[in-house]
């Protein structure tokens, strides 16, 4: 006699969930594709007790799972109602419809100029510094348009950042000042024949402030694409290599060489675009001079932190993370502020919160860096401890949800963990790193760190599917 379906499923899911629970972590990682990977697990309630581990006395690599101890450092000093004010400060004085004097834009940390929060409109902030420069009647500037960005250091990039990764957006310089995250947004069309050269634009606008070296070249539509893209060292020309089929579509964000003077020569542009002529000098003063600061002639204020800190973590951004870093340092008391003095702080942090420092070790805020140190134990106690800080809220709120937003977007659907695990994904080359919490089957809360390292394929698929398993595992288990 045979079994009817509504039957035979139930009894396939209870074998498979008794399968599960049967293994442990040591079976799952052993089962694991990349045998070469070093794994280390450390699995909490939320009271702190361990529940089980693997390899948690070791230290790992976290990648971008460095985020979570330092945006929890950022919300601990600035609070997450916090919002950077850019200020443009007039030198001079307006005689008719034309301001005689420079104009000054002190530079505040904020790395949001760009569209990442106001709904992709990336001139948002330029807008607004122009139309309060027309509401005081300004159609005109007879002088200079100038940068103050004193409040860092002059170190464009934290210690252990590769040289590799300076072309695109993901390793962009660090400046006070910053427009469209110190990146240029290029499209590239394949639309010509085969042998032919692709079509490009990109923002702002086309600039001149880059210049594209445009090697690319149309293949046939059965062949892959292969990207090449490098930015000439301390220049803006950029060596555009890569092979295309044809109407292949790519866009890809580059980085940009002395980011004030991109973010001036960009305001320039809009300025005269946008009703308000100015045919002067641009310039970039990285010290502090004199200037009237009594006459503020336009002023933004960013979203509020909690906002940023959402960015950071959802989407992993490097840019975000490092400008902060700096930030904390100059309001820290260090001026001009630098990395070395923002990771300082955040190791206090870590300190006060009662984190084991000895195993931290920070080149850099957002985990691209080599040479950054961490273990699974500190960073699933820095996810307990955080449930009790003021600021847990908008911390909790700011990581990623599985099969829903940000990095694990695409991840766990069709599981019990979709739009139930939130947390911090990470990687770097050979390095997959996975933090956060869930709901187990039970109702109980479990946190979780998960680090794969040393591991030579390409892909992460694997890697991440293992992470599942373990994951899926506890489920079922607790």
């Amino acid at each position: 006699m045979k079994l009817s379906f509504r039957i035979v499923l139930p009894l396939l899911l209870a074998f498979f969930a008794e399968t599960l629970c049967a293994q442990n972590l040591s079976a799952i990682i052993d089962q694991a594709p990349n045998q070469e990977a070093f794994w280390s697990v450390t699995v909490r309630d939320d009271q702190g007790r361990i529940l089980e581990s693997f390899n948690p006395g070791k230290v790992i690599v976290p990648a971008s799972n460095q985020k979570l101890l330092t945006t929890a450092a950022f919300l601990d000093f600035f609070g997450a109602d916090y919002r950077f004010q850019t200020l443009v400060y007039g030198d001079g004085e307006l005689s008719g419809n034309t301001w005689k004097g420079n104009l000054i834009i002190k530079g505040s940390g904020d790395p949001s100029i760009s569209g990442d929060l106001y709904n992709d409109d990336r001139y948002h902030v330029f807008r607004k510094f122009a139309n309060q420069l027309k509401a005081k009647g300004i159609e005109e500037i007879d002088g200079m348009l100038m940068a103050d960005v004193s409040l860092f250091d002059g170190q464009h990039y934290p210690k252990g950042w590769d040289w590799y990764d300076f072309s695109f957006y993901y390793g962009v310089q660090v400046s006070p000042l910053s427009f469209n995250n110190n990146a240029v947004d290029l499209e590239v069309f394949a639309e010509g024949k085969i042998g032919e050269t692709p079509r490009i634009t990109w923002f702002p606008d086309s600039t001149d402030y880059v210049h594209f070296e445009n090697r690319q070249v149309i293949t046939h539509p059965a062949t892959e694409y292969d990207e090449y893209y490098r930015r000439e060292m301390g220049g803006n020309r950029i060596v555009l290599g890569s092979t295309l089929p044809k109407d292949y579509y790519e866009d890809e964000s580059l980085s940009i060489d002395n980011p004030p003077m991109f973010f001036l020569d960009s305001f320039k542009e809009y300025l005269n675009d946008n009703g308000i002529q100015f045919d002067g000098a641009i310039v970039v003063y990285d010290k502090a001079f004199d200037y009237d600061t009594t006459n503020i002639l336009a002023e933004h204020e960013s979203k509020p932190l909690a906002e940023l800190i959402n960015w950071v973590n959802k989407e992993s951004d490097n840019f975000y993370t490092e400008m902060i870093l700096k930030t904390l340092s100059a309001k820290a008391g260090e001026q001009p502020g630098s990395f070395e003095h923002g990771i300082q702080q955040v190791r206090e942090f870590a300190a006060e919160m009662g984190l084991d420092t000895t195993h931290i070790q920070m080149n850099d805020g957002s985990g691209l860096a080599g040479g950054n140190f961490n273990k699974t134990t500190i960073l699933s106690d820095l996810l307990v401890k955080m449930q009790g800080h003021p600021e847990a809220t908008p911390y909790f709120n700011s990581m990623s949800v599985a099969g829903i937003d940000g990095t694990l977007a695409h991840r766990m659907k069709g599981t019990p963990l979709y739009n139930n695990f939130k947390g911090k994904s990470g990687f770097v080359t050979g390095v997959r790193t996975l933090s956060g919490y869930f709901e187990a089957e039970s109702g109980k809360k479990i946190i979780v760190s998960i680090a794969t390292n040393n591991f030579i394929s390409e892909k992460v698929r694997p890697i991440d599917a293992v992470h599942e398993k373990i994951l899926m595992y506890l489920y079922s288990k607790y």
